[in-house]
């Protein structure tokens, strides 16, 4: 049978060969904004959660803001700046409007404006917290971006190539190393590499952060043992759930069909059942890269690199409480925006989602 035939029968079956189920332009832009919609309200309902549980539990929260070495001055200063006396809806209110337009706030000496999204004053470090947040956020950003990367890069190949020889050796062997890769920590796997490859091979540098605009050569080169370090041990997970989703996808009555008309094993694999297997990597990722701007703990401490993880180990162990908020909302911002992200992702790989 010639491919125009194959392909004209193989137009029938919903969303494979064919537009249908696309929805449209007009119903994907309505789907866009659906999932941006949810997000902010989404978002909306974090802010409540973490103002509530940071700012409503027992205790002087105006003395545990300002620090146990203010005098009981500051303390009634940072009280006042709180409003610690109004409704605590009046005081979400006036945190809710700093996140949207900015706040002033005293400084005892005069006035300063704390552009929106303000995210409070850290009166330990008596510095905005989102500056900050933004100061350590590139070198995050860097580490989270990076390790992405390589995690798809090898455990969606692992995944794929074990669906493709399930059943022999090789399979096994890459199924086994997978999984202990699931069961390693991170700073297991980092301490071998850094005792290994940087000390004993010397084939790289100890991690150091280098900003990316001085230095791209030298800012991939220094964070390529913490993108492999996490990237080894997130890659056995995401090689386990493509191969499982890509069985899965095979066994199907339209794949079946596809081998009947003779499509080739290659085309099957890499047209057909890597695109059904995409969705839950999708999922997957957004969640894990989201979760790396608060998560990152571990590592970035490990590897000695000046990022969010690392300040919020700091600010919990001083007890800097806007920081420490100010975190959880940033991490909380990055979680709800990766997976809208992934959400658009997964119409645009399937566009029969847009019509559900």
């Amino acid at each position: 049978m010639s491919g125009t035939a194959v392909r004209s029968r193989l137009s029938s079956f919903p969303g494979l060969g064919g537009a249908g189920g696309s929805g449209g332009l007009g119903g994907f832009g309505g789907f866009v904004l659906r999932r941006l919609a949810g997000a902010a309200v989404t978002l909306l309902v974090i802010s409540v959660v973490i103002y509530v549980v940071f700012y409503a539990a027992p205790g002087d929260v105006a003395q545990i803001t300002c620090g146990p070495r203010c005098s009981p001055a500051q303390v009634q200063q940072v009280s006042d700046q709180l409003r610690l006396d109004d409704p605590l809806y009046v005081r979400y209110l006036e945190f809710l409007k700093g996140l949207l337009v900015g706040h002033d706030y005293s400084t005892g000496t005069g006035v300063e404006h704390c552009g929106a999204p303000c995210l409070g004053v850290s009166y330990q470090s008596d510095a905005q917290v989102t500056s900050l947040i933004l100061a350590k956020l590139p070198v995050t950003a860097s580490l989270a971006l990076g390790a992405m990367v390589l995690w798809l890069l090898l455990g969606v190949g692992t995944g794929v190539l074990s669906a493709w020889r399930r059943g022999r050796v090789g399979e096994r062997v890459l199924m086994a190393v997978t999984l202990a890769g699931t069961a390693t920590p991170v700073f297991v796997i980092g301490l071998l590499l850094m005792i290994v490859v940087c000390g004993q091979l010397q084939w790289l540098p100890f991690p150091s952060y280098v900003a990316f605009g001085d230095d791209p050569t030298q800012w991939a080169w220094n964070l390529l043992l913490p993108w492999l370090s996490l990237a080894l041990i997130e890659a056995a997970k995401y090689a386990r759930l493509t191969r499982s989703s890509m069985l899965e996808t095979l066994a199907d009555d339209h794949v079946r069909t596809f081998r009947a008309y003779g499509v080739g094993e290659r085309s099957i694999i890499g047209r057909h059942a890597l695109r059904g297997a995409v969705a839950p990597v999708i999922a997957l990722t957004a969640n894990d890269f989201g979760s790396m701007f608060g998560g990152a703990v571990l590592s970035e401490t490990l590897f000695g690199l000046p990022g969010i993880g690392r300040e919020l180990v700091h600010a919990v162990k001083v007890v800097d409480l806007p920081v420490v908020v100010g975190m959880v909302m940033v991490t909380g911002f990055f979680v709800v925006l990766a997976n809208a992200v992934a959400d658009v992702l997964y119409a645009v790989a399937d566009r029969r989602v847009v019509l559900s």
